[in-house]
């Protein structure tokens, strides 16, 4: 006869590795709702990340300093697939992003750029998805070896970092020596 932990053991072996394994994975959310989200996840103890980036919106009477996030729509979680079920619970969570109704995961090495930029406070902001251009390579510093397209703005190169998954990409603004052609 076999134990509890036995027989669990017997049909994880079944399943593919996607269903035991923590991946990130995007969450598309309501909009507008993307702290709150956040925030609910981080209260039911689910590992989360929500990109910002700082904007200055000018008022009638007063500029104001607002963070928003870097994707407008999305939080990414990070999650074995068996645990989907307390995301898509979570108020104002619409659907975990995929292909044919199955959850995809993005790629460590994206969610782990965007968790760089952050850390290292590097001047990034949101930029049109694009597939097109010239490619680079960063070659030092915290995006060591990370590839995007490159774009001059204002006498200030930036490259652009995208998520193929959720066709988005945000721009981080470098140093001209920090970068070689691919």
């Amino acid at each position: 006869m076999l134990s509890v932990s036995q027989s669990f053991e017997r049909e994880m072996a079944h399943l593919p590795p996607e269903f035991y394994e923590r991946r990130w994975y995007a969450a598309y959310t309501c909009a507008k709702h993307e702290k709150r989200v956040a925030e609910q996840l981080t209260q039911r103890s689910l590992e989360n990340f929500l990109p910002q980036y700082g904007s200055v919106r000018r008022w009638r009477d007063r500029r104001v300093k607002l963070q928003l996030p870097l994707f407008p729509g999305y939080v990414f979680v990070r999650l074995a697939l068996r645990e989907h079920l307390r995301v898509l619970e979570t108020p104002s969570v619409v659907r975990l992003v995929g292909f044919n109704g199955h959850p995809t995961a993005l790629p460590d090495k994206e969610i782990e750029a965007l968790r760089t930029c952050a850390a290292a406070q590097l001047h990034t902001e949101p930029h049109s998805y694009l597939t097109a251009g010239r490619r680079v390579r960063i070659k030092s510093g915290p995006l060591a070896d990370l590839e995007g397209v490159l774009v001059r703005r204002k006498n200030a190169i930036r490259v652009v970092l995208s998520l193929d998954l959720i066709a988005r990409s945000a721009a981080v603004e470098l140093d001209a020596g920090d970068i070689e052609r691919i």
